[in-house]
């Protein structure tokens, strides 16, 4: 069984601390929740990254393109006033990082994870939903007036458990 409040625990801190060490900035979490299959953000930058190992899902961050452009100027020491290249390989690796913190923070309880390399979604009009039934952990982050959203989506990988209990049924017996 997952333990959602230590999951709450470790992205918190990873964002906590990567917003602090990496842009100088505070990033304050406010009351997590969940949601299901809710239309997401329609506007702005999401970055995505896929987990996968004995627990599998996807993390998301997601703010607006002005909040973008101030973690974006913050890592990378430039004014950035709109979206371009920079500022989406930079909005890349602050997820990156982030899911990378969370991972080392909660493979002692979920056992070893590997991630996908960050995907950018940016523009205006769209929505982002995972498409199954699973329930999202969502954890508001609150940085001056700007609002980012770091999300959790976790289920327990099924093929992984049903591989395991083959290979020991058909394992030789000595």
């Amino acid at each position: 069984m997952m333990d959602e409040t230590a999951l709450v625990k470790a992205l918190s801190e990873a964002t906590a601390e990567v917003f602090s060490t990496m842009l100088g900035l505070e990033a304050i979490c406010g009351e997590p929740y969940s949601e299901t299959n809710a239309r997401g953000q329609s506007d702005g930058i999401i970055a995505v990254i896929g987990l996968a190992g004995e627990w599998i899902g996807t993390a998301s961050m997601g703010c607006t393109a002005a909040m973008g452009c101030r973690m974006s100027s913050h890592m990378l020491g430039a004014e950035f006033t709109e979206i371009d290249e920079e500022v989406l390989d930079a909005i890349s690796e602050i997820a990156n990082m982030i899911v990378g913190s969370f991972k080392t923070r909660t493979e002692s309880y979920l056992g070893a994870l590997g991630l996908s390399i960050p995907t950018v979604i940016y523009g205006l009009s769209f929505s982002a939903r995972i498409a199954s039934k699973e329930r999202w952990i969502v954890l508001p982050f609150y940085c001056g007036d700007d609002t980012l959203n770091v999300k959790i989506c976790f289920t327990r990988n099924r093929s992984l458990s049903r591989m395991a209990s083959l290979v020991s049924v058909q394992a030789p017996h000595r």
